[in-house]
């Protein structure tokens, strides 16, 4: 743990990305390898499940620093991280400087799920009376499960490459895929190629970047694809060897989810599929429709009646087994389209490709995205390789400009981190104009989009016009109005307003309007697509 805690500590007091990835490397040639799997785990977002409620830990951590609950509470709402705040408060009194790595605090952690509440509290302060500054911050940060440091998975990728003489692109394949740390060790990690490991196994996403030149600067139209901008969810299926696995862009393995591919098991060829998950029915349906299907572990037969799922396929990684993606954009669409109709199933779908022969058809397509189910347009280069992450060149994303309304800040809410003395988390509404009383409506919740100076300003006003507190959150006089802007609309049973947006956030501070001339929740739900 002492060896992680200095990792730690060097990772957070640089911002140069040389300076970590050989703080990572040195840090990898040293520990054990099941410490080292741990961290990789850890910095990839595969972090240990929460075994104690934070609630208790809140209690625990009052009662050893020897102040009331409410004092706490007020402290953890001003520091902002609950880690933090338990790290600082508790006074120092190391009894004895712990020598347990990582790998073994991590597993008291997990061993802690059955224990009877005593014996948490006993392994919880024994804990924080043998680890001190970083070693206890750490520790309370795995504690609470929300372990997140400033290390992207690129860095740990580099760091990897250079201690272990690989290509970076192998290291970054290798990393992916549903792989425990509980479970599996660092050589089958990293260091042996086992065919067997790789069936399942997704490719590395390649991600667009938003278009940022004008459309003349990307040459002539004739060297680019233009494809609508499916709002759905990013995945790939994999067939191979008899087998379908499907895996959504988050690198988690959702097959379960989607059990319509599980047809894709007689199909002919072997691929590897890139594309977007989307509820079809008769028509491509919004975003919260296959939002229904996220995250269920069974899925009835009626949720996949009333939510069919299909992928709109605009990709192709591999087939039979031979990696395409050094293949060009224009030769990996001919071997897309041979694929999709050989299959000829009904849950793949070929993603279009727009006819236009000047840039500005391409300007009145994207006009028309939303009315298309769309986000927007896609534009690939026909001479592009699929690359990994988020490379600028080939792929662009060009988004609709979004839907906007002019509504009144109601409640407000400090921020974390940096931003823990300021207000920066809002609730918005929009006026009812069927009510007698043209009361307020709650729709929606921001916290990015102004500058600093505006947060400070939001701040100075919060402090001076709360009408009533609800603990962290702030009751306000209805005078601020800003202009939201979102990317979608859709109709919602779980608020009480009856819609749902999607990407809610501030595009500017409207000082110019008046209270009285918001919009009304009549006038947003005109936008909802039926």
């Amino acid at each position: 743990m002492r060896a992680f805690a200095a990792l730690f500590r060097t990772l957070d007091q640089t911002t140069s990305s040389l300076e970590k990835v050989s703080a990572l490397a040195k840090y990898f040639g040293e520990v054990s390898d099941e410490d080292k799997v741990w961290t990789i785990a850890l910095f990839t977002g595969k972090r240990p499940r929460r075994t104690v409620t934070t609630s208790f830990l809140r209690v625990w951590a009052a009662e050893m620093a020897g102040i009331e609950d409410w004092l706490f509470e007020e402290t953890y709402h001003i520091v902002g991280d609950l880690a933090e705040t338990i790290a600082k408060i508790i006074p120092v009194q190391v009894v004895e400087s712990s020598e347990r790595s990582l790998t073994s605090w991590i597993t008291e952690i997990k061993d802690l799920k059955e224990e009877e509440e005593e014996t948490k509290k006993k392994a919880i302060l024994a804990a924080w009376t043998q680890l001190n500054g970083d070693e206890r911050f750490l520790f309370n940060k795995l504690l609470t499960g929300g372990f997140r440091i400033g290390v992207s998975q690129k860095t740990i990728v580099k760091a990897l490459a250079k201690l272990l003489d690989q290509e970076e692109n192998v290291i970054t394949h290798k990393l992916m895929g549903n792989w425990k740390p509980e479970s599996t060790s660092y050589e089958t990690l990293l260091l042996i190629d086992d065919p067997r490991n790789q069936l399942s196994k997704p490719y590395p996403f390649y991600l667009a970047h938003p278009l940022d030149k004008e459309l003349e600067d990307l040459g002539s139209p004739d060297e680019w694809y233009a494809e609508y901008k499916w709002d759905g969810i990013r995945g790939q299926i994999i067939k191979r060897d008899g087998e379908v696995y499907v895996w959504s862009r988050g690198e988690e393995l959702v097959t379960s989810q989607y059990p319509e591919f599980e047809i894709l098991k007689a199909a002919s060829p072997e691929f590897v599929l890139d594309g977007e998950l989307i509820v079809f029915d008769k028509e491509i349906k919004p975003f919260s429709h296959i939002q229904k299907r996220i995250g269920r572990k069974k899925v009835s037969k009626k949720m996949q009646q009333a939510y069919p799922v299909l992928m709109i396929a605009y990709d192709i990684m591999e087939l039979d087994g031979v990696d395409l993606r050094q293949k060009t954009q224009a030769e990996r669409r001919e071997i897309l389209v041979k694929v999709i109709i050989e299959c000829s199933s009904p849950v793949l779908q070929l993603s279009d490709i727009l006819e236009f022969e000047a840039w500005k058809e391409l300007v009145d397509l994207r006009k028309i995205s939303r009315e298309k189910a769309a986000e927007g347009l896609m534009l690939k280069s026909k001479s592009g390789v699929y690359k990994t992450g988020r490379k600028k060149g080939d792929w662009y994303k060009w988004k609709t400009d979004p839907l906007v309304v002019d509504a009144v800040m109601l409640y407000a809410q400090r921020g974390h981190g940096r931003r823990a003395n300021l207000f920066t988390d809002f609730t918005f509404a929009l006026l009812d104009s069927e009510s007698a009383d043209k009361k307020y409506v709650t729709f929606a919740k921001a916290y990015s989009g102004l500058t600093d100076e505006e947060f400070k300003e939001v701040t100075r006003f919060v402090r001076k016009n709360t009408i009533e507190r609800f603990g962290p959150v702030h009751s306000l006089q209805p005078q601020l109005v800003f202009e939201l802007a979102f990317e979608g609309i859709t109709e919602s049973s779980r608020h009480k307003c009856g819609i749902a947006v999607r990407f809610p956030r501030i595009s500017r501070w409207r000082k110019d309007k008046n209270v009285s001339e918001i919009n009304t929740i009549q006038e947003l739900k005109e936008y909802i697509k039926k």
